[in-house]
């Protein structure tokens, strides 16, 4: 399980864009040392999903699509609506 949160913290962090980079890697500083196996696995398949999208819907530009509305991407977008 350690070595699977390291991994999914350096994905967070080396997302390719800056922007996604901070996005996400703060969430994931946040959330994924409490992560359960279940919220680890939903948060590697929103990993999946592009960067422009996953900041799009984030800073609330555009709205993210029912098959890509998920518990985790709105935890994402809660923990950042904060801010």
């Amino acid at each position: 399980m350690e070595v699977r949160r390291k991994r999914l913290l350096f994905q967070a962090h080396h997302r390719g864009s800056r922007e996604a980079d901070i996005l996400i890697g703060r969430f994931a500083d946040a959330e994924v040392p409490g992560m359960t196996e279940a919220e680890m696995t939903a948060f590697e398949l929103m990993l999946d999903l592009p960067d422009i999208d996953l900041v799009n819907w984030v800073m609330g530009r555009t709205v993210p699509p029912p098959e890509d509305d998920t518990p985790i991407l709105r935890r994402l977008i809660a923990f950042h609506a904060k801010d």
